[in-house]
Formats: structure tokens, sequence, C-alpha cells
């Protein structure tokens, strides 16, 4: 069996000194396959200024950029691979040398996906997450049961023209999310597989409500 995949912690864009985390809330961002720690880091002007934003990295190379895990079927891929992947975060995480108050998780496309799994396998740390164009994997995790009884806040973004994302995981995640979160779900339309500005307003408005 190969190792886990590891978070590179030199590779994290952080938008504050990490001695701030003693005292103010941690959001976490967990960017698509091809891009990388810069792709949604550039949204941190637009987001509420209370949280230290942490950028991960996906541990896998993949063309110009990197990946959480091997696609496989597009919309449900393998789900060692996401597991594998949801327990790099949270070994970065435990390194992590000051413990923040409170943890999110923000996450478009693959990287939502993986947000989503972390919030799967340990409900009790997150406060809530964000998914944007993206989609919940099937099968069973163990800490689901958990997960719906807490019924953390979810954002679920998601464009009517989006084509990357399959239907039948969009439908998945449409009957998943309402049984084990309190969600929000947006649609936008016409917009495709990306994050429009009035839907990064939304996004802003609904962190803005967890921090507050």
């Amino acid at each position: 069996m190969l190792p886990d995949p590891r978070v590179d912690p030199a590779a994290v864009l952080w938008s504050s000194s990490t001695s701030e985390l003693a005292e103010r809330p941690l959001l976490v961002l967990l960017h698509g396959v091809g891009a990388d720690e810069g792709d949604l880091f550039s949204m941190s002007p637009r987001l509420p200024l209370s949280p230290v934003i942490a950028s991960l990295r996906a541990p896998t190379r993949y063309g110009q950029g990197w990946s959480w895990y091997d696609l496989g079927t597009p919309g449900d891929p393998n789900s060692e691979g996401v597991d594998a992947a949801a327990r790099a975060v949270l070994g970065w995480l435990e390194e992590l040398p000051v413990q923040p108050p409170s943890i999110g998780l923000l996450g478009f496309s693959q990287g939502g996906a993986v947000a989503m799994q972390v919030l799967r396998h340990a409900p009790d740390r997150f406060a809530y997450g964000v998914l944007l164009s993206g989609y919940v994997t099937s099968g069973e995790v163990e800490g689901d049961g958990e997960l719906a009884r807490l019924a953390p806040p979810v954002f679920w973004g998601r464009g009517t023209a989006d084509e990357v994302i399959p239907h039948i995981a969009v439908a998945y995640t449409a009957q998943w999310l309402p049984a084990h979160s309190s969600l929000d779900a947006r649609i936008y339309e016409n917009l495709g597989h990306a994050v429009s500005q009035q839907e990064l307003a939304d996004v802003a408005g609904f962190l803005a409500r967890q921090l507050s």
C-alpha cells in the first residue's frame, strides 16, 4: 500500500502569521484539479478580514498544476483517493504550531469534494464548509452520522451551465447535503464551471454570518 499523500507546509499561502491563529479563526482553501495554491488565494481580498486564510497546494502533480486525487470516473472517483486527500488535510492541521479557535473549509471543484470529505471525517472539528462547483463523493464515511447530528452550515454554489460536474454527482449532492448539514444552496443562471462575482459576494456574506 502506498503511503498517504501529504500537504507540503512550505507551499501553503498564508494571509497572516500563524501566530495569530491563537486568537483568530482559520479558513482553509482547497483548489481544483490542475490549479495551485494561488488560485483561490486570489479571492482573499473579497472575503471577510477576520479569519486567517491558508491556501493549500494539492500533493500530486497534474499538468501545469496539482491534483488531490486520481479523477477516475467523473463525479464518482475512487473513495480511497478522496479519503487519503482528506487525511492529508487533517494531518496538516494537526501539525500547525498553533490550533485556531475555529476552522472553516472552502473548496472549488475537486477541492470542494475534498473539503466535504474532510468535514465527514472530522465533523466536530469544523465550524462550516463552502462547496463551489463541486460535489460530495458517494459511499459511507464513519463520521456521516455525527455530521448529520451536528448539521454544520454548508454553502453550496453551482452554475446552470457547468458541464464539468456530471448531473448524477449534482443529484447525489443535492440529496445528501440537506440530510447532513444546514444547507445554503445557490444556483447561478448561465454560470459555467467557475465562480462569478455574485457568487463570491454570496460566499463573503455566508462567511460573515458564520464568523459573527
